[in-house]
Formats: C-alpha cells, sequence, structure tokens
C-alpha cells in the first residue's frame, strides 16, 4: 500500500502527516517523544490510515505560541479531523501520543470505535522516571534538554529496545535532526502539562515540580488522563512491551483499571518500542483493528 505525504496549514502553522487509503473506518496513529509519523510506516502500509507529526514534531510546526500542552493537543487533533472530514475512527498511539489519544477520546466520547495504546507513560500512583522528573523542573529540564550529545541521544534511544539492530545509524540520525529547540520546548510543555497524577503520585520530585495549574510555559490541561474514560465508548486495548526501560510494567494495568472492558496484552523481548523488537507486533495491531 503507497504512504503519501502531505503538507497543509491550520491555524497559520505547517501540519505534515502521512496517509495510506483503506476502504472502511481510518485509523490515526499518534507518536510518542521524541519522534515523529515516521515510527507508524509499517503500520500504514499494513492497515492504512493517517499519521500526523504532531505539532512541536518532526516537520509540523514548533512556534513558541503553540499550546503543547495534552490539552492543547488533543485540540489540534480536533481541528486536524475536522479539516481532513473524518469523525469516526479507531486510535492507536504510542507513549506521549498515548496520553494525548486518550485526552481526545475523553473529550469527544463515541467518535473513536477501537483504541490501542502502546506503552503509555506511567498513570496514577506509578514512581515516576528519573527522566520525566527531571524535566518537569523548571531550568533543569532546559538545561538537560540543550545539552544533550548525540552520542547520548543515540545510546538513550537504543536503550530502549531489546534488539541492538532496531535502531540503525541512519534511523537515529532521523530523529536527531528534528529533536530541534522547537522539539525540545514541546516536549517540555507536553510534560510539565501533566498533573502528578498522571505521570505517577509516588515517586520522587526535585525542587520546582509540581502538578501544572495554570497557562504559560507549561500549557493548560486537565492533566487527569483517563479519569474519564468510563463513558468513551471505545473497546480498548493496551499493548506492553515488557522490557520498557522507563515505565513499569504495573502502567499497563493501571490504564486497564481507567477503561472498562480494556485488556492488557505483554509483550516479551520487546522494548518501549515494541514493534522494533518485535515486527510481527504490526500484524497484532492490524488484527485488533479489523477484529
Amino acid at each position: 500500500m503507497r504512504v503519501d505525504e502531505h503538507t497543509i496549514s491550520l491555524d497559520d502553522s505547517p501540519v505534515f502527516y502521512r496517509s495510506a487509503d483503506r476502504s472502511g473506518m481510518p485509523t490515526l496513529y499518534l507518536h510518542g517523544i521524541p519522534t515523529s509519523s515516521e515510527d507508524w510506516l509499517e503500520f500504514l502500509v499494513r492497515t492504512g490510515g493517517i499519521a500526523p507529526d504532531l505539532i512541536g514534531f518532526g516537520r509540523s510546526g514548533k512556534g513558541g505560541h503553540l499550546d503543547y500542552s495534552l490539552t492543547g493537543l488533543a485540540e489540534f487533533l480536533e481541528r486536524l479531523l475536522e479539516y481532513l472530514g473524518v469523525r469516526e475512527f479507531q486510535l492507536v498511539g504510542h507513549d506521549w501520543g498515548a496520553a494525548v489519544g486518550l485526552t481526545f477520546v475523553e473529550r469527544n466520547p463515541g467518535r473513536v470505535r477501537r483504541l490501542v495504546l502502546c506503552n503509555p507513560p506511567p498513570a496514577a500512583g506509578s514512581e515516576w522516571p528519573r527522566i520525566l522528573s527531571w524535566w518537569r523542573a523548571r531550568g533543569l529540564g532546559e538545561l538537560i534538554m540543550g545539552s544533550i550529545p548525540k552520542g547520548l541521544f543515540a545510546r538513550e534511544l537504543r536503550r530502549g529496545s531489546v534488539r541492538v539492530e532496531a535502531w540503525p545509524d541512519a534511523r537515529v540520525a532521523g530523529v536527531w535532526e528534528q529533536f530541534d529547540q522547537g522539539t525540545q520546548r514541546a516536549i517540555l510543555r507536553l510534560v510539565r502539562s501533566a498533573g502528578d497524577d498522571v505521570v505517577g503520585g509516588g515517586g520522587p520530585r526535585p525542587p520546582g515540580v509540581g502538578r501544572a495549574t495554570g497557562a504559560g510555559d507549561t500549557g493548560v490541561g486537565s492533566g487527569d488522563v483517563g479519569a474519564g474514560a468510563g463513558d468513551i465508548g471505545a473497546t480498548a486495548t493496551i499493548l506492553w512491551g515488557e522490557a520498557d526501560p522507563w515505565y513499569p510494567p504495573a502502567v499497563a494495568d493501571q490504564y486497564a483499571a481507567r477503561l472498562p472492558g480494556a485488556t492488557v496484552e505483554r509483550i516479551a523481548g520487546a522494548g518501549h518500542w515494541p514493534w522494533l523488537d518485535r515486527p510481527e507486533v504490526v500484524e497484532r495491531v492490524a488484527s485488533l483493528l479489523e477484529g
């Protein structure tokens, strides 16, 4: 199946997305951080669908005036889908893209018919990954983001996978090239927009880290991902790469508890990007969407 590339303008900002035509209900794919819609190329070839670069990432706009909070990115999706004329669809989200997708679903109950979440970020009661707590600290987050050398960046990406070959040099270089100041700003604002009950309430916090309660640099959002998930009207599956080095396994069960009827499928021998370690995950997602 051919994958096409598009660039449109929304709110005077460029939005890049990939699409592959297929009859039936469309599927929306949402990438995590710090990557882009390129994560979903094999999925688009197999299932068709739409995969945008979220604002702040990839080839989409990265202006300082844009709202990169969970709520802001959900509103961006609302505008994008209105532009594309998509009303009902299936949604597959990874990492923070899963959190953005779930925020959209809570705001728009009944529009998403099938929901697949892959290794979403920690929910209430989980211990914070150290890097998230650092990013959420004012000043410290900016210092870390702005001083990451390419070698460390590559090592961290590769640490997220079990197979060394999951991150060839060309893949790493593509993500690094797009990891500019705009993407760094978007990541910090996104992570800081999530309340303590989203990014885990149980872990230690450095000075300056707390629940996001207002606008400005943190963005605006309720921060409580999954709190209203009871009436979303979607069949949900959580796919979990068991070797994720950043997010604890209990996160999958916590999301399942917030999504009535949701099932958890744990994938052995797979890390934070399960499909990079276990290519058959692409076919598993396809079977969930077609089931």
